[in-house]
């Protein structure tokens, strides 16, 4: 069975032209909406939950299905994964032919490159930052002469880890972070020994 999926950016847009397209096609049932890129997609996601088995997924352009080139392979692994195909009616992709899959295969290697080329550029980025003597990574948000305070108050016994993010102005991940670190080198409340830095 041929599902279609319709979605326009603003609520002044119309589906007709996708509705239209999807119709020649042979769509019959289409399910539709007005979101933007980066809000929630309920009826995308309705659409996937009740996709059966050797259903094709039809849609008027790939930018209306995906926000990104990663987003729109994640779901098509998740169409294949229930034995259904894709296709794209303004682009060369039908994952039922052996042209659409590989066009599809060539997609995935551009995402995989474009990953790789992020990755050699943060990590030069970095080199070169520790080079001109710059700290990277998160700047911590407690002093290292707060620290000891951290560790007395926690081994009183007398505040949780919410309690000391709030004495200290920090986030209770980073009140966490400290005192994972030092249970990791066997320091448990009430014990007294060096402390561990991050």
């Amino acid at each position: 069975m041929l599902v279609g999926y319709a979605r326009v950016s603003t609520i002044e847009q119309e589906t007709d032209l996708q509705f239209d397209a999807l119709r020649r096609a042979g769509v019959k049932k289409i399910y539709s909406e007005k979101t933007g890129g980066v809000s929630a997609r309920p009826q995308l996601q309705r659409l996937l939950a009740d996709l059966k088995f050797g259903d094709q997924l039809v849609v008027y352009k790939l930018d209306r299905l995906a926000r990104s080139l990663r987003d729109l392979l994640n779901i098509i692994e998740r169409i294949d994964s229930m034995s259904c195909d894709f296709r794209s009616l303004t682009e060369p992709i039908d994952t039922s032919t052996p042209a659409g899959r590989l066009m599809l295969q060539i997609l995935g290697a551009v995402a995989e490159f474009e990953r790789s080329l992020i990755r050699e550029r943060s990590m030069a980025g970095q080199a070169a930052a520790v080079e001109r003597g710059i700290k990277v990574g998160r700047p911590r948000t407690i002093p290292d002469e707060d620290v000891p305070a951290v560790f007395q108050l926690w081994h009183s016994g007398h505040y949780t880890l919410e309690g000391l993010a709030h004495v200290f102005d920090a986030h209770p991940s980073v009140i966490k972070r400290l005192i994972y670190a030092n249970s990791r080198h066997g320091l448990r409340r009430g014990e007294k020994k060096p402390l561990a830095r991050l």
